[in-house]
C-alpha cells in the first residue's frame, strides 16, 4: 500500500470518516449515468465501485513517477438501476461530502512526510531505454 494511500486511510479514521480501504473501481467513459445493463455485467464482474475518473489518473502518475492516491464518495448508488437521478442530486451529494473532503485532505497533508522515500520516485527506472 502506497504511503499517500496509508496516510488518506488514517486522516479519514482519524477524523471519523466511515472509509472504506479496499474497492474494485471499474472507470466508464463519461460524461454520462451507466446503464441498468451495464451495471449488472460490473456487479457480476466483481466490481465495487464505477466512476468516470481514477484510472487514467493512476497511470499516468505512474508513467511520471508521482506518487498517488484518491479519495472517492460515491454520489449516486447505481444510476442505471434508479428511477430518476439528477444532476442537481449529484451535486447536493458532493454539497454535503465537501466540507469532509477538505478536512481529510488538509490532515493528510499536513502528516505526509516531507522526503519521499516511496518506490514512485524509481517506478520506470529500470524501464527506460538510453
Amino acid at each position: 500500500m502506497s504511503r499517500n494511500r496509508e496516510t488518506l486511510i488514517s486522516s479519514a479514521r482519524k477524523l471519523n470518516v466511515k472509509v472504506w480501504d479496499k474497492a474494485i473501481l471499474v472507470c466508464t467513459e463519461g460524461p454520462r449515468f451507466e446503464t441498468p445493463a451495464e451495471i449488472e455485467i460490473f456487479r457480476k464482474l466483481g466490481c465495487d465501485v464505477v466512476g468516470m475518473t481514477g484510472i487514467p489518473e493512476a497511470v499516468l502518475a505512474r508513467e511520471l513517477e508521482i506518487c498517488y492516491a484518491s479519495l472517492c464518495y460515491v454520489s449516486n448508488m447505481a444510476a442505471g438501476l434508479q428511477s430518476k437521478l439528477s444532476a442537481v442530486e449529484v451535486k447536493r451529494v458532493i454539497g454535503n461530502i465537501f466540507p469532509v473532503f477538505e478536512q481529510v485532505l488538509r490532515e493528510t497533508v499536513r502528516t505526509l512526510p516531507h522526503v519521499r522515500k516511496c518506490p514512485c520516485k524509481d517506478a520506470l527506472k529500470d524501464a527506460r531505454y538510453e
